[in-house]
C-alpha cells in the first residue's frame, strides 16, 4: 500500500481513527442512500416521470414497463458502491446524476430543479476526484482500498467543490417556494402544522424559500462548521417533511437525498482537516522559533 494512502478497511483499528476514513465511509454511505432510494422509486414506479420516457419517443405503457427494470440499476449500482466501490461506478454515477437532473428542465419542469439535483452529480464527482482517476482500464474497475492523505490546499479546493454544490442545491430549492410556490411544499407546510403561525401558507412558502436561497449563497462565503452543521440539519428536517405529510414512498424520497446531507458534513470533515495541517505548521514554526 502507498505509504502516502490511508486504508478504508471497514474494521480496520488505525485507520478509523483518521479522518480520511470517515470521509470516504461518508461518501459511500451518500450514494448508497441516494440510488438505492431513487432507484426504489422505479421499481414502485412514479407517474411523474412518464414525461422522462416520452422525450425518447417512448409511449406510456413502454414507460411504466422499463420503469424498474432502468432504476433496478440505480439500487445495484448503490449496492455495490457500498460494498465495493470503484471510479468507474462513480463516473458513471456523476454522469447519470447529470443526465436525470438534465433531464427535468427537457420536460418543461424548469431549470430550478435542475440546480436543485446539484448534489446527485456533484459528490459522486467529488468523490471521484479525492480518490483520483484511474490511470489504466484496470485501475478503473478495481476496487478502491485505500483513500489519499489530505494535504491543506486540495482539503481547500474540496471545500470550495462542495460550498458550490451546497449553494446551487438550496437555492434550487429556495426557488420551488419563492419562484415556483410548488403546491406540495404547501402540503408539507400545512402537514408540519405550521399553519398555527397564522401566516398564509403560500407566503409562508415564499419566505422559506427566499431563506433557503439566502442560506445557499451564504454557503459560498461562510467559513464556519457550526453554519454547515445547521445547513445538514435544514437540510435534513425539510426533507423529513415527506412523512407527516404522507408522501407516495415518503422514506424513499429521503433517503435519495442522502448526498445532500453528506455534503456539509463532508465540509465539516474537511475543515477539521485543514485546522489539524494549520495548528501542525504552527507548532513546528513554534519549535523552530524556540530552539533559533
Amino acid at each position: 500500500m502507498n505509504q502516502g494512502a490511508i486504508s478504508i478497511a471497514l474494521f480496520d483499528p488505525v485507520a478509523r481513527r483518521t479522518m480520511e476514513w470517515k470521509v470516504h465511509w461518508l461518501f459511500r454511505l451518500a450514494l448508497f442512500g441516494e440510488f438505492v432510494g431513487h432507484g426504489a422509486f422505479g421499481v414502485l414506479t412514479k407517474a411523474v416521470w412518464v414525461r422522462y420516457f416520452a422525450l425518447f419517443g417512448f409511449s406510456e405503457a413502454w414507460a411504466w414497463t422499463l420503469m424498474p427494470i432502468v432504476w433496478s440499476v440505480d439500487i445495484a449500482l448503490g449496492v455495490l458502491m457500498l460494498l465495493a466501490p470503484r471510479r468507474a461506478l462513480l463516473l458513471y454515477m456523476s454522469f447519470w446524476g447529470l443526465f436525470t437532473a438534465f433531464l427535468r428542465p427537457l420536460a418543461g419542469e424548469g431549470w430550478w430543479e435542475f440546480f436543485e439535483r446539484s448534489y446527485n452529480f456533484g459528490v459522486p464527482l467529488l468523490m471521484l476526484w479525492v480518490h483520483g482517476a484511474g490511470t489504466s482500464i484496470t485501475s478503473w474497475f478495481a476496487v478502491i482500498t485505500t483513500m489519499p492523505r489530505f494535504t491543506h490546499a486540495r482539503a481547500l479546493q474540496y471545500q470550495w467543490v462542495l460550498q458550490g454544490i451546497m449553494a446551487s442545491m438550496l437555492i434550487g430549492h429556495g426557488g420551488f417556494g419563492l419562484a415556483l410556490g410548488k403546491p406540495n411544499l404547501i402540503h408539507f407546510y400545512d402537514a408540519a402544522g405550521l399553519g398555527i403561525l397564522g401566516v398564509p401558507l403560500p407566503l409562508l412558502s415564499a419566505w422559506m424559500g427566499a431563506f433557503e436561497m439566502l442560506l445557499g449563497l451564504l454557503c459560498l462565503g461562510m467559513p464556519f462548521s457550526a453554519f454547515f452543521l445547521f445547513v445538514y440539519m435544514w437540510k435534513l428536517d425539510t426533507e423529513l417533511l415527506y412523512v407527516p405529510a404522507q408522501a407516495y414512498g415518503a422514506w424513499w424520497e429521503v433517503i435519495e437525498r442522502g448526498s445532500s446531507y453528506a455534503a456539509p458534513l463532508l465540509w465539516i470533515g474537511f475543515q477539521q482537516c485543514v485546522d489539524h495541517t494549520r495548528w501542525h505548521a504552527f507548532g513546528i514554526r513554534k519549535r523552530l522559533w524556540s530552539q533559533s
